[in-house]
């Protein structure tokens, strides 16, 4: 054996895989990470004192309304919150066009003197699975609340609107 056969190579370096949710591919594949949640169709409203705005922080717990507040799942942490509303809209796309075809609603308290805030986590993931799989959960919003969802839906795309499913247009009382 020659002197160049008795090196030894260094092992090659596996390179790791992650867990993560994909968030902006819309390629289908069967290997890793198969089965993950594609939100690159899903919008965060935030309704607050009867204002609806889009707000993307929102996927990630960061809206302009959660920002610097510590949350609790204990209500009585935050006597003296307002109401806010997150609000999961889903897009489809289909050889019509698109239209908004899932919109699930979750409540949060926030006290932004107090920089504390109450939400049930579990029911935020789930209502977003919820507006991915196509649901719509509006019925905890008051008549304030709907209209001002509504008022941005239309503005923000009114032939999205004009082709989303009845089933949206009478939750929000149209």
């Amino acid at each position: 054996m020659s002197e160049q056969d008795n090196t030894q190579q260094p092992p090659e370096k596996k390179e790791k895989k992650s867990l993560a949710l994909n968030v902006v591919s819309n390629k289908e594949h069967k290997g890793f990470g198969a089965g993950t949640i594609d939100l690159s169709a899903v919008s965060c409203v935030i309704i607050d004192n009867g204002e609806a705005y889009i707000d993307v922080g929102a996927m990630h717990a960061k809206s302009k309304v959660e920002r610097g507040i510590k949350f609790s799942a204990n209500k009585e942490d935050v006597p003296n919150g307002r109401l806010c509303w997150i609000v999961w809209v889903a897009v489809d796309r289909t050889e019509e066009g698109a239209s908004y075809a899932g919109a699930t609603a979750c409540p949060m308290l926030i006290d932004t003197e107090a920089r504390r805030g109450w939400k049930i986590l579990a029911q935020h993931v789930n209502n977003l699975d919820y507006a991915i799989k196509r649901r719509f959960v509006l019925d905890e919003l008051g008549v304030e609340e709907k209209q001002a969802l509504k008022n941005l839906l239309v503005s923000n795309n009114p032939e999205w609107w004009d082709r989303s499913p009845d089933k949206l247009k009478e939750a929000l009382g149209v």
